[in-house]
């Protein structure tokens, strides 16, 4: 009988054991079958999401880093040609030349870098992701605040927060909640390519803090009067804290200031 792998904390392991939590989000990670033609896994771990992926996708390309793991991983999945099983750190991989997808339940400890690492891929079109309940829902918005990161990215990225999983569908238990987030590349930018230097920079510049005032960390690059025809463009009030400001507001704030440059 084969010993059981033992759970590594370096790597943050926290395997899903719930089958129906897994059909959901496969669902979400792929709502059309076989569309993209390749989708890349991070952390299939014991292969559970890999399982229900596999069915709804042309390729997928299974990343493991804990080599204990790799080896059962391709015996369970040698009958299933769309799937290779990758053993070795995803964020090490380089982004495929052609469309893809990403899907999976990601160590909690290495949330940021994994999706950074799928901003920066050119050719990444959604990334569907298992993260700690709190970060999920603080990147999407649903705590009715905002991120640097989500309205940098905005323009070109639609993030949703997609439901919560219970911490007790996982082995071993975390302490905390998970959260589905999905990242998905907009099919038309809101923004001109020509503009997102404009864009980054006004970004930047708003979250860069003046005790947590926008109109004031404003004020440090453009006159007053400016940023006070932005923000009644904007329907924002002068009092408005830089995290409390939406995406479709910043994009008001956005229209004015650029058009000043």
């Amino acid at each position: 009988m084969a010993r059981p792998t033992h759970v590594s904390r370096a790597l943050s392991q926290n395997f899903l054991t719930d089958r129906a939590t897994a059909d959901r989000f496969a669902r979400l990670a792929v709502p059309r079958p076989h569309r993209p033609p390749l989708v890349l896994e991070v952390g299939a771990g014991k292969g559970a999401l890999t399982d229900v992926l596999a069915p709804r996708c042309r390729e997928l390309l299974a990343y493991e880093i804990d080599p204990r793991l790799v080896p059962a991983l391709r015996a369970r999945f040698s009958g299933t040609p769309q799937v290779r099983v990758i053993g070795g750190d995803f964020l090490a991989a380089r982004p495929p030349g052609g469309p893809f997808s990403v899907a999976g339940n990601v160590p909690f400890s290495r949330t940021a870098d994994v999706v950074d690492w799928c901003l920066r891929a050119p050719g990444l079109m959604d990334a569907t992701l298992l993260t700690q309940l709190e970060y999920a829902r603080k990147r999407t918005g649903d705590y009715g605040s905002w991120t640097l990161l989500t309205i940098r990215t905005w323009p070109r990225y639609e993030w949703r927060f997609l439901g919560r999983v219970t911490r007790t569908r996982f082995r071993p238990v975390p302490r905390v909640d998970a959260g589905i987030v999905r990242i998905e590349r907009r099919r038309t930018p809101l923004l001109d390519p020509t503009a997102y230097d404009d864009w980054r920079h006004l970004v930047e510049l708003g979250f860069s803090g003046v005790g947590g005032s926008l109109h004031a960390s404003l004020r440090r690059a453009h006159p007053r009067r400016r940023v006070d025809a932005a923000f009644r463009a904007a329907r924002l009030d002068p009092p408005a804290l830089v995290g409390e400001v939406p995406p479709e507001q910043w994009l008001g704030l956005h229209d004015v200031l650029a058009a000043a440059r």
